[in-house]
């Protein structure tokens, strides 16, 4: 396998490729099975598994610990400690737990060290950047006003009473008109949702899984595979649109009409999004022989059942009409989400050069251009993915008051040199398609030193 990674990254001149301080992704090893057809998150997790030195069990920096016995007490939930079993957690671990309650407890679960060392090269040391700001966010929350939260849970609960109302003049007026409107608000349900499924178990995160997609499966593919590792070869969100889709920087990964055509069919690619999760759940059922459907997956049917029983004898538009809605959902989701911060030629991505021991929030903060123009709306910011830079680095915290924590945040990036970009959604969609294009690598630059002599924050991409 290390073989393939290295004929990944060819592109890269042997003498850039030879310095010893730098790197051209954060694994060290190509994550056995990225390269799978048929890509899902149980063979994206067992490539962890064979790569992660984990020995079967939960692999924290250098360490090996035992969570069977806790999952059911995790107060997260058991899924997250489930999931992860076999694999190395640092990642999750460290940004997932900002009290020091969790890192107190691990010595009671220690079993010994790992054989091998770790395959990501991405730190966390106690005075860089993640650890520093990570402690002063803690510091910081015991003076947050929590009240704001009630909004988020407010909002998502909205919407799903617009999704259902809209739902039904959609069918009573048989108007495809109204099932935009319906559409836009399942999308915007869907991303808010999204606020929910990364905190500890609730009743809001199932909301995610309105059409056909999976809060279970994004809490891998979004919350673990894309927050963790963003824009690398262990980034799902990456790995999972490709050979038509190819967002990472490798000459040898895409032809001209992968780089170009993109632009043009890459529309019809978000309206498939939620249909395709759906029906690769059925497909890896049936190849596998292992049911990978629970019952929230009967969810997505909750709305056209809602539409029958609130207009029974209209069969057949609602069947016309909850298929539009679901295509014309996923197409919004695709538009807003592939656009939403990462996929921009200024934003890091694998093949690109960075050093060797880069910290793991300064790596966050380089693969993120934000988007301009939602702050200051909480309803913007959750149905847009907004405040994407704090939202990666600490993504349990809650949507509404991530704005109570951007002075300690912006203090900490001007200490270590480092700075928010931001660009409005037109560029950063025009942006998404250059970077589709993109074949060259970069070296990385920090945004502050990079914009030295300018005395503002955030600088415009």
């Amino acid at each position: 396998m290390a073989e393939s990674f290295e004929g990944k990254s060819s592109h890269i001149s042997a003498n850039q490729a030879a310095v010893p301080s730098y790197a051209t992704d954060i694994t060290h090893r190509y994550p056995t099975f990225r390269d799978e057809p048929f890509k899902t998150v149980h063979n994206w997790l067992d490539g962890k598994r064979y790569d992660d030195g984990a020995e079967g069990l939960w692999r924290i920096n250098d360490d090996l610990y035992d969570l069977e016995d806790f999952a059911h007490t995790h107060p997260g939930g058991a899924e997250w400690i489930q999931l992860t079993k076999g694999t190395d957690i640092t990642e999750a671990f460290e940004t997932h737990h900002i009290s020091r309650r969790a890192e107190l407890m691990l010595p009671k679960f220690y079993v010994r060290r790992a054989t091998q060392p770790r395959n990501c090269r991405l730190t966390f040391h106690e005075h860089g950047f993640y650890r520093t700001l990570k402690q002063r966010i803690r510091e910081q929350l015991g003076r947050v006003d929590p009240a704001p939260k009630e909004r988020s849970r407010q909002i998502v609960d909205g919407l799903i009473v617009c999704v259902m109302l809209t739902a039904y003049l959609a069918v009573r007026l048989e108007s495809f008109a109204i099932g935009i409107v319906c559409a836009i608000c399942v999308n915007a349900t869907v991303i808010a949702a999204h606020n929910f499924l990364h905190q500890r178990d609730n009743w809001r995160m199932y909301a995610f899984n309105i059409a056909f997609l999976s809060y279970r499966e994004w809490r891998v593919s979004h919350a673990i595979s894309h927050h963790l590792f963003p824009n690398s070869v262990l980034d799902m969100e990456i790995s999972s649109f490709e050979p038509f889709l190819c967002y990472l920087p490798w000459a040898d990964l895409k032809n001209s009409f992968q780089r170009y055509g993109s632009w043009f069919y890459g529309p019809f690619i978000y309206g498939s999004i939620f249909l395709s999760e759906y029906l690769k759940r059925l497909m890896d059922s049936f190849s596998q022989g292992k049911n990978r459907f629970h019952l929230d997956d009967l969810i997505p049917f909750l709305l056209p059942a809602f539409m029958y029983a609130t207009n029974p004898e209209r069969i057949g538009v609602i069947f016309q009409l909850w298929l539009f809605v679901v295509l014309m959902a996923s197409f919004f989701f695709g538009l807003i989400g592939l656009s939403a911060g990462h996929h921009h030629p200024k934003a890091l991505h694998s093949g690109d050069l960075f050093p060797n021991d880069m910290d793991f929030g300064l790596y966050q903060m380089a693969t993120i251009v934000e988007r301009r123009g939602v702050e200051g709306s909480l309803l913007k910011v959750l149905t847009t993915f907004g405040d994407h830079y704090l939202h990666h680095l600490f993504p349990t915290l809650d949507h509404a008051i991530l704005p109570q924590l951007n002075d300690v945040f912006l203090a900490t990036c001007e200490e270590f040199g480092a700075g928010k970009r931001l660009s409005s959604w037109f560029s950063q969609y025009i942006a998404q398609n250059l970077q589709l294009a993109r074949v060259q690598p970069k070296q990385y630059q920090p945004e502050m030193m990079a914009n030295r002599g300018k005395t503002k924050h955030d600088q415009r991409a």
